[in-house]
């Protein structure tokens, strides 16, 4: 007599190979009872990273969700499982369906399908016993499902934190052994710091710049108590403002995926990168010009957009074709300065999620023609959510277009591991003299800040004046290309 074995599959939070953590599940596509097949996307989780959707490696029918939508799940927790049918054939001993239960990890140790990102960590399957020492929301009993999202998180310790027990392996943050070490004595832990290092890897000045943040969070809190006093109180639901410093209508905003990890990245760049910003007005009539001449003539392509970014960006990439020397990464472990052989653009682009940085790979070897549809295609993927990991790593150089908002100009936070970012303000008619008579002109501001470390202030000054030139007279753009 022959059976059908069923056996249950459990699909956990893959790693993406970012090194992060953990994801929120922003939507389920599937539900309990549902046929899905090897390759079906089955959800939409955000990262710190980006919004990625997690396709299923295996066929069968779902029996069940373990946390809803607008859960934050640890990497290697199980999310589904889905009972799989298995070969026709004798009667099964009695223990043989339950073992892929009992121990999944162990069941299928040469398949570790890593579904995004870039491929699987060493020892990634360890990373579940992560969270035994932070927090028991874990899901080593994936049968508790509603209480996961529902606590408010504790806020972060802003004092001297204890020296956090070492780490399993495979979970890991990537940094070398000193670094390691200088952590341990700082009481920091690797895995709340934000890497800036090539690969991801995290360097003595961010963990220098963490416990900086941190010093400087604890005086702020210090502070606070001398300044206003507190009694003790208890605090109830209906009684927000009994809370000194609270009032009513007042609303908190949970600060996580793309947030989370802009706030952190930046705080990293401000602590650790001698900042250092020049201006420069520009007389960009001649550019906008050109720029309502290729939107009429259509001589790029078809659909191809043409805006007056296109223009900046094609300026910066030339300018940096003749200094490449501010297209450079500091390595702190070497006490290096790597100057990188492509210029991978990075554009910020404002979200519903929060800002991104997503860059165009190798931009300073396209023609304006392919720039303007690597740019097209980034804006619109940015637009929808659907910019990759892959999108977001690897930038050396980044503009901020803050003139589409009618700024003038600011003082740009460099994107961590980065040299410079060239902030483009509003394009507005100003008095300006021209061929010795003061005429209306279309005027912009440029603003560059860069890492002092790297660039120095006549390098800067060079770079940020080969823009300026190019777009006063873009057709220099050509010439100088």
């Amino acid at each position: 007599m022959t059976t059908e074995v069923r056996s249950l599959r459990e699909f956990k939070m893959p790693d993406v190979g970012e090194g992060l953590t953990e994801a929120e599940i922003l939507s389920w596509y599937v539900k309990p009872g549902d046929t899905v097949t090897d390759g079906q996307v089955v959800c939409e989780v955000e990262t710190a990273k980006a919004a990625v959707e997690l396709p299923i490696p295996f066929n069968g029918v779902v029996e069940q969700l373990f946390f809803p939508a607008g859960a934050t799940v640890d990497v290697g927790t199980v999310i589904i499982s889905v009972a799989v049918a298995g070969e026709a054939g004798a009667a099964p001993a009695p223990a043989a369906p339950v073992a892929p239960v009992a121990a999944p990890a162990e069941a299928e140790p040469a398949r570790r399908e890593v579904l995004v990102g870039y491929g699987p960590r060493t020892g990634g399957t360890q990373r579940r016993a992560r969270r035994t020492t932070t927090t028991t929301v874990v899901a080593p009993v994936p049968a508790v499902v509603a209480p996961a999202p529902a606590p408010v998180p504790a806020p972060a310790p802003v004092a001297a934190a204890p020296v956090l027990p070492e780490q399993p392996v495979g979970d890991r943050p990537l940094a070398k052994p000193p670094v390691r070490k200088l952590a341990k004595d700082l009481g920091v832990d690797l895995r709340a710091v934000v890497p800036t290092g090539p690969d991801g890897v995290v360097t003595r000045e961010d963990v220098h710049a963490y416990a900086a943040a941190t010093t400087a969070l604890a005086a702020v809190a210090s502070a606070a108590p001398a300044a206003a006093p507190v009694e003790p109180v208890e605090v109830s639901v209906a009684a927000p403002a009994a809370v000194p410093g609270v009032t009513a209508g007042d609303v908190r905003v949970p600060i996580k995926g793309v947030r989370k990890a802009t706030a952190q990245a930046m705080v990293a760049s401000a602590f650790t990168a001698p900042h250092v910003t020049e201006f420069v007005q520009v007389d960009v009539t001649r550019t906008m010009k050109f720029v309502r001449r290729l939107k009429e003539s259509g001589e790029l392509g078809r659909d191809i957009r043409v805006s007056p970014l296109l223009l900046v960006a094609k300026a910066l990439l030339t300018a940096i074709k003749r200094h490449p020397e501010i297209n450079a990464q500091w390595d702190e472990a070497a006490q290096e300065i790597v100057i990188r052989g492509q210029v991978n653009l990075g554009i910020a682009a404002a979200t519903p999620r929060g800002l991104i940085v997503p860059n165009i790979k190798d931009a300073g070897s396209k023609t304006l023609s392919g720039l303007a549809a690597s740019l097209g295609e980034l804006i619109d993927t940015a637009r929808l959510g659907k910019t990759s990991p892959n999108a977001m790593q690897g930038g050396t150089v980044t503009i901020t277009n803050v003139g589409v908002f009618g700024v003038d100009t600011g003082t740009p936070i460099l994107n961590p591991g980065e040299a410079a970012i060239l902030a483009f303000g509003a394009v507005r008619d100003l008095p300006w003299v021209h061929k010795g008579k003061v005429v209306p002109r279309q005027v912009t501001t440029l603003a560059l800040s860069f890492d002092h470390r790297l660039v120095d202030g006549e390098l800067g000054s060079k770079v940020l004046a080969d823009v300026a030139a190019l777009l006063e007279r873009p057709k220099r753009l050509i010439t100088w290309g």
